[in-house]
């Protein structure tokens, strides 16, 4: 790295040429100080007891049934979930021992989401993230819609003229998929507009405006997590059978319950 403005060495004259430092660890800003931050953080939570999973290696777990703890983490932001408050407390206390932390209480807001909980459920929606995509397209004042599509609607890659600033569109498909992951029913709308990102046309945004006004309409809708629930998990799927009509593919869909909870969904081509 270069010398920090300000810095002078005691030894060498101010008079010669630039020169580097020789880094001994990791510091603030550096291209690999997340991943160094990282490592770090991992070992620490392995050391104490913890498993990585395999599958998500944010996630952290230790414990089962009501010695159960689960740790994610996104950067330096940290959640940790467990049926027995005084595991969260211990995960906390070792958690100062080691680094700087800001408590900040129970999770309410995390990457978009808005939480609520209560001891019979937790309610999880992105209502602000929602209405900051209608104010960006200028929407806010929108006539709701109580459908996301036309049922007959049938796109295709000829929907309409092109558009003059094509980037706007695909601006906002890419915040639309984003709200899928607590919108399931705005899934399968989403993924059919999200075709035509490499070449939209008037049509698809004229689909996509429609999309906007059901989200005016239905702004607060969200997931619900009841703890009355029951633990087994139901499956369901469906496929449309070739109805693209650029492709004559089919779209395919699937959604998974842990009780009466929905926890995954998905409609791909």
């Amino acid at each position: 790295m270069q010398i920090p403005q300000g810095y002078t060495h005691h030894i060498l004259p101010t008079s010669c040429a630039p020169l580097v430092c020789k880094l001994h660890k990791s510091i603030y800003g550096l291209k690999q100080a997340s991943r160094s931050w990282f490592n770090k953080f991992s070992t620490t939570l392995t050391s104490q007891g913890f498993n990585q999973s395999k599958y998500d290696y944010t996630l952290f777990t230790q414990g089962t049934n009501s010695t159960f703890i689960a740790i994610l983490v996104y950067v330096d932001d940290i959640v940790i979930a467990s049926p027995n408050p005084a595991a969260i407390t211990s995960v906390k206390d070792m958690l100062h021992r080691h680094f700087k932390l800001k408590d900040l209480g129970d999770l309410k807001f995390f990457l978009g989401l808005e939480l609520s909980k209560s001891k019979s459920r937790i309610f999880m929606c992105q209502r602000h993230y929602t209405l900051s995509i209608l104010e960006d397209c200028g929407m806010l004042a929108c006539k709701p819609s109580v459908v996301p599509m036309e049922a007959s609607l049938k796109l295709h890659v000829e929907s309409g003229t092109t558009l003059s600033d094509p980037g706007a569109y695909r601006r906002l498909i890419g915040r639309l998929l984003y709200l899928t992951i607590s919108r399931p029913d705005i899934s399968y709308t989403v993924h059919k507009l999200s075709h035509f990102v490499s070449d939209p046309h008037s049509g698809h945004m004229d689909a996509a405006h429609m999309l906007l006004r059901y989200l005016k309409h239905t702004a607060s809708q969200g997931i619900l997590f009841k703890t009355n629930s029951d633990t087994k998990l139901h499956a369901y799927v469906d496929a449309d059978w070739g109805s693209c009509i650029d492709s004559r593919r089919s779209t395919t869909s699937f959604c998974v319950f842990f009780g009466n909870s929905l926890v995954s969904w998905k409609a791909k081509r």
